[in-house]
């Protein structure tokens, strides 16, 4: 049985985010993403200018005369949600953390491939692959994608991105759009990122805490990581150490970049103090523009 808060706060996350897919999303999710290919459509006679491998010859040489098969780009997706469930996500500074927005980008998501009639599946990782909801399709299944990807708790606290891709070519078969979906706080994992972005097609999605960027000047502050639990005191007013900590984590988000960049995947920020639904829109055409289609 599922506690009441628990559905009270699925439908909540269910009702926001259908506003923003049915007033802001409308058109732009089926505009922008391709089918798994084409389709038989219908057998028609040969016109000038068609394709001869386009040519059906058993009814060709049953009708006497030239048919041509007829293909039209085959519609249905199938898409993944890679969510990183990893301790660094439980972070946030303003109203809500790192894990609660990554949730409610899932359920935008999810619920856009669902008004497309796209199959939908969920990957929840830390250090590895903890929970696999295979593709379906329905509101129903979207709603059960909701719920694990707001309440699942995982049993690790670490993150290996480059795992989780792995287990994720491991166990799908079809070609998806795979939204992945963390704070890319993670070792190297370019390798298995450019694997991945050849069998499918890779959105990276990065949920940014502005005090991951920028430390402000409190004094002295215990800093614990939230993955290994270590502690160390720091002296926030002091401008060299914040100079330093504000290095490290763009040299963090560099590398990211550079991973994500080096394998082809199109890289979307969003931060916990801010609106996302800029961010998706200038993906949106941004990715539109790319394959020369106009939203």
């Amino acid at each position: 049985m599922i506690p009441k808060e628990v559905l009270r706060n699925i439908r909540r996350i269910q009702i926001t985010t259908s506003r923003l897919v049915t007033d802001v999303f409308a058109g732009q999710y089926q505009s922008v993403f391709k089918g798994q290919g084409m389709e038989f459509d219908e057998v028609r006679e040969y016109q000038p200018g068609d394709e001869i491998r386009s040519i059906d010859w058993n009814v060709t040489a049953r009708m006497g005369h030239a048919y041509v098969k007829k293909f039209v780009e085959e519609r249905e997706l199938t898409v993944m949600l890679v969510l990183d469930a990893s301790l660094s996500c439980y972070v946030g500074s303003g109203s809500r953390m790192k894990r609660q927005l990554a949730a409610e980008l899932c359920s935008v998501i999810a619920l856009s491939a669902d008004r497309n009639n796209d199959k939908v599946g969920l990957l929840v990782f830390t250090d590895r692959a903890e929970k696999f909801v295979p593709p379906r399709k329905g509101t129903r299944h979207v709603l059960r994608v909701v719920r694990e990807a707001l309440y699942f708790a995982p049993a690790q606290t670490g993150t290996d991105i480059g795992a989780a891709l792995e287990y994720l070519n491991r166990v799908t078969k079809r070609r998806t759009i795979t939204f992945l979906i963390s704070d890319f706080l993670s070792p190297d994992f370019s390798r298995p990122l450019l694997v991945t972005n050849k069998r499918h097609d890779v959105v990276g999605i990065r949920i940014v805490d502005p005090a991951e960027r920028a430390v402000p000047a409190l004094g002295l502050v215990m800093f614990r990581d939230a993955e290994t639990g270590e502690m160390c005191l720091t002296d926030t007013s002091d401008p060299k150490t914040r100079a330093q900590y504000e290095e490290i984590s763009r040299a963090r988000a560099r590398i990211a970049e550079e991973s994500l960049r080096s394998a082809g995947v199109d890289l979307i920020d969003v931060r916990t103090d801010r609106s996302y639904t800029g961010e998706l829109m200038r993906f949106f055409s941004a990715r539109a523009r790319k394959m020369g289609r106009r939203l």
